[in-house]
């Protein structure tokens, strides 16, 4: 099974002990590319630091809802530029945990799709508890690539989302047993979703309570083949394809041919 995990936090303490390890073994099973997201200052330049190591790993720059209070523009703008840095992500609002007054998160999650905008950058969305104020934020910015990372909306957000042509990526979430999401997963047109695990959070119901990894991404594909009544296979085909496109990955640099000196 090829796949693409497209939301990944590798760089946090949660993988001191074992990261290069892990992330061989997840590009040894069938893993071929990450997506590591920042969202700060600190994670952002880490991201891209891990970048550097990997051929295959891609980074992203912003600043969380959580960390509103200390958006640094430069950053952003700083980053942007680098070519491993395919996203603006993760931005966005959380009305759930309230970590930064609302009109900075407001504020700041504005001067970033404004950014994405200069920089031509899709967009990884953070959404809790405030899905019309993200949609209206995106809509009134006319932003043509965005996705919406662990979507939590509803089948009738969810409408709205696709509507505008955006993606909706889906977790490990989606094996719980109170997930309220396989209408949504039905729903999603198949070049509309992306799957991700969002590690080392949201760990999939077999290894609820654990540290999570890009390791456990096809457990996702697999609950969404059940859903939507396909193979696994499918749905990590169809969710490479589309994230592949989404991030606009670049091709692998091709090594120059050496030539063999001909026999006279």
């Amino acid at each position: 099974m090829k796949l693409f995990e497209t939301h990944a936090h590798l760089d946090l303490p949660d993988f001191d002990s074992d990261r290069e390890s892990l992330i061989n073994k997840c590009f040894q099973q069938g893993i071929e590319y990450i997506i590591n997201i920042g969202f700060n200052k600190e994670t952002s330049y880490n991201s891209l630091e891990l970048t550097k190591k990997h051929l295959h790993i891609f980074s992203t720059v912003g600043y969380h809802p959580h960390d509103a209070t200390d958006f640094d523009a430069e950053v952003v703008k700083k980053l942007a530029r680098e070519k491993k840095v395919l996203a603006i992500g993760e931005i966005g609002l959380d009305f759930f945990r309230n970590l930064s007054p609302y009109p900075v998160q407001r504020e700041v999650f504005a001067n970033q799709i404004r950014l994405a905008m200069e920089y031509d950058l899709p967009i990884v969305v953070h959404d809790r508890n405030a899905h019309q104020e993200c949609f209206n934020f995106l809509k009134q910015d006319n932003v043509k690539n965005a996705v919406f990372h662990c979507f939590s909306g509803d089948i009738i957000f969810a409408q709205q989302v696709l509507d505008e042509g955006w993606m909706i990526s889906f977790t490990g979430s989606v094996t719980y047993p109170n997930s309220n999401l396989d209408d949504v997963i039905r729903l999603v047109p198949m070049d509309q979703f992306m799957i991700e695990t969002d590690c080392p959070y949201l760990s999939p119901q077999s290894n609820r309570g654990k540290r999570n990894s890009p390791l456990f991404l096809h457990l996702i594909a697999e609950k969404i083949a059940q859903i939507k009544e396909i193979t696994p296979n499918q749905v990590a085909e169809q969710s490479f394809a589309n994230a592949h496109k989404f991030f606009r990955i670049p091709p692998d640099p091709v090594k120059p041919a050496h030539h063999k000196k001909r026999k006279h």
